[in-house]
């Protein structure tokens, strides 16, 4: 969803090597979230100067890394992934709950570089600027290319089966005019496969113990 934006397709073939090593580029990007989110206030700062130290590096032509536009955009896939996977895998969240959960992502949004004043004012607001900017992006045979390689990540092989797993999951949840123009197969089984998994999930999660369910 994220490299449905050009910019920052262009952005992430031009600097990132995710490729050569995706389990420690996945890893490296859970445990900066994992601080900002959960960790100190200390803590989240110091995390999210790193980010940004990063982020003012990757210029290229037409875009910056640390450009606010273009970090709503990196950021709003996020929360509006979260909370797609929250509904279809755990339970649809309550509306002030939702509203909520998006005020708080504001905060690290800010962190990383989007005023709050850049960001929209509330949730409402925010799914208008989700479906705006997903009836208008354009994705690039860049982003189709990259798209391959993660979703096609070099993994040893007994974890094959989930790979294929997070594909299909990949493929259901992304918006269906992203999902077209990534030319990613969709179909009536598929759906019903996905309806079904996530019926399987909300019926079995809430009974498995909390130090499992939860990344410790």
């Amino acid at each position: 969803m994220q490299l449905a934006h050009p910019m920052v397709a262009a952005a992430v073939a031009e600097h990132s090597g995710f490729q050569a090593d995706p389990l420690a580029r996945l890893q490296r990007t859970l445990e900066a979230s994992f601080i900002i989110v959960f960790g100190t206030t200390e803590q989240a700062h110091a995390a999210a100067a790193s980010v940004r130290a990063v982020h003012e590096h990757v210029v290229g032509d037409g875009y910056r890394a640390d450009d606010p536009a273009l970090l709503m955009w990196v950021h709003a896939t996020l929360v509006d992934t979260a909370l797609r996977v929250h509904q279809r895998f755990l339970q649809p969240l309550r509306p002030e709950a939702a509203e909520r959960y998006y005020e708080e992502s504001t905060v690290v949004a800010e962190l990383l570089g989007v005023p709050r004043a850049a960001q929209p004012a509330d949730l409402e607001q925010f799914r208008d600027y989700v479906r705006a900017c997903v009836a208008t992006l354009e994705v690039s045979d860049t982003a189709r290319r990259l798209a391959r390689d993660v979703l096609h990540p070099r993994l040893p092989w007994p974890v094959a089966p989930v790979a294929e797993l997070g594909r299909q999951i990949t493929a259901g949840l992304l918006p269906a005019p992203l999902r077209e123009q990534y030319g990613l197969s969709w179909d009536g089984h598929r759906q019903r496969a996905l309806l079904l998994a996530g019926l399987g999930s909300r019926l079995v999660l809430p009974r498995v113990p909390g130090l499992i369910r939860r990344v410790q």
